[in-house]
């Protein structure tokens, strides 16, 4: 269903989602704010924050919330026609919907567990969409500008399991750099590496780059480090056993 609706369509269902929703959608999908759902949503599906908050407000004028949204404006005719298509739509296929719009997949939710304060929403759906894909599509949307980076091409590696998220070409495909992506919810915080991207920073050393993206709570940002494990970062080895659980049948 969601490989049929446009990209802007798509940026409408969430800002429908979260004015029907309020609160309620807040805590469903995990966020903290509606800043970081904007932050997270915006930068996953390559469109401005501000983009969702408009739709939202949009739609404010029906929905019994806090909000007054754009009650002196008649709503735009292809919002509209989105509202009537979809209104009817009950809230766990609703919030369904708008997760499928980012590519969430529990199943690949295996590695990285947050400390999370007392009181937080603990969601692991926005854990994922922060820490995966809207800090990665971040990643893309500055690379061009970035010095450290500039006159690579870039390849997308994040299904290929090679422990890094990004390999960057020079014209000439010889040189290269490799760059994975963490993100955080707040200004600072503390980030994992698994043993496959913790042995290609040791390996690739200045080739290696971590960049972390912060502060998808208020307004994200980003931080660049060279050759992490070189010490500039203090890394502790952690391990624990992991139980799986599966079910044999013999056929």
């Amino acid at each position: 269903m969601a490989e049929r609706i446009t990209k802007r369509e798509k940026l409408i269902l969430v800002g429908l989602y979260l004015s029907k929703y309020d609160l309620l959608g807040l805590e469903k999908l995990g966020f903290g704010s509606f800043v970081e759902a904007f932050n997270a949503f915006g930068y996953a599906m390559g469109s401005p924050p501000a983009s969702i908050k408009n739709y939202r407000d949009e739609f404010d004028p029906f929905f019994p919330n806090r909000r007054r949204g754009w009650h002196n404006r008649q709503i735009r005719n292809y919002c509209l026609k989105v509202y009537e298509e979809y209104k009817s739509l009950d809230f766990e296929s609703f919030t369904g919907l708008v997760k499928s719009f980012v590519k969430d997949d529990e199943n690949l939710w295996s590695e990285v567990q947050e400390k999370q304060d007392k009181g937080e929403v603990a969601s692991s759906f926005a854990k994922r969409l922060i820490t995966g894909l809207a800090a990665e599509q971040y990643f893309e949307s500055v690379q061009p500008s970035l010095p450290e980076f500039e006159g690579y091409a870039v390849e997308d590696t994040t299904r290929l399991g090679c422990g890094y998220d990004f390999r960057l070409y020079s014209s000439t495909k010889e040189d290269f750099l490799v760059v994975e992506v963490k993100g955080l919810r707040e200004r600072i915080g503390s980030l994992s590496m698994t043993p496959k991207e913790y042995e290609a920073a040791t390996t690739l050393q200045d080739k290696f780059f971590l960049f972390v993206v912060k502060n998808f709570q208020e307004k994200p940002f980003h931080e660049i480090f060279q050759n992490p494990s070189s010490g500039k970062l203090q890394f502790k080895k952690i391990e624990r056993v992991v139980m799986h659980v599966s079910w044999l049948a013999n056929v």
